[in-house]
């Protein structure tokens, strides 16, 4: 993988999913709040890939010529960096049929999609941290992430005893270190590719090992 041509001089436009545009209320959330309203840090406005898809020309007679979306992947936030399947587009937003409309029409209009690669933590509802919650010491995911002891103080209002991106509990850290970690994690960056998106942005890379990127750039 190395940096395309394209991305040297392409115009950037960032989407918040969930605060863009609301172009489906059918998949809203039941708590949805009323467009506009201020935002609440648990609050979610029922923006989705639709309203992007609606609002393409707008972004094309602006000049954009990328998008980077925010998480879009199931999660339990309106940020959506608390990821709970990595191969699922939050319903909230959308569907991979709806992703592809996506990728159909602004490819069209010339535009490209970027996604955010949110490979350093997941959410606690990540099927492999449930799991750990679960089985404990038993789980086949135990060296998935960085324990410190049994039982796991995800939902207490104890201190986390597994690592976490800066203390919060609800964003486990990834043992990037372990094989089965970076082959999940590295099928997931071609598999999004491979359904046509342009590209990743990585975040906080600087927190994952860099022979990791190394054989991320090879995928």
């Amino acid at each position: 993988m190395t940096v395309p041509d394209w991305a040297q001089d392409a115009i950037f436009y960032q989407i918040f999913p969930d605060r863009f545009c609301n172009g489906n209320p059918a998949n809203d959330p039941f708590n949805v709040q009323p467009w506009g309203r201020p935002p609440q840090l648990r609050g979610f406005q029922g923006g989705d890939l639709e309203g992007v898809i609606q609002k393409l020309d707008y972004l094309h007679d602006l000049g954009v010529t990328a998008i980077y979306f925010n998480p879009i992947f199931r999660a339990a936030s309106n940020h959506r960096y608390d990821t709970h399947d990595y191969y699922e587009i939050d319903p909230k937003v959308g569907d991979l049929a709806d992703f592809k409309r996506l990728i159909t029409q602004a490819h069209g209009r010339g535009l490209r999609l970027i996604l955010d690669g949110v490979f350093n933590h997941c959410g606690r509802g990540f099927f492999a941290f449930a799991d750990l919650i679960e089985n404990e010491a038993d789980s086949p995911y135990r060296n998935w992430f960085h324990v410190k002891g049994f039982p796991l103080h995800a939902h207490d209002s104890d201190p986390p005893n597994y690592a976490c991106w800066w203390d919060i509990k609800s964003l486990p850290k990834f043992n990037t270190a372990n094989p089965q970690v970076r082959r999940y994690l590295l099928d997931v960056a071609r598999y999004w590719i491979e359904q046509g998106a342009d590209g990743w942005r990585l975040d906080v890379p600087s927190e994952i090992d860099d022979d990791f990127w190394a054989e991320f750039r090879a995928v």
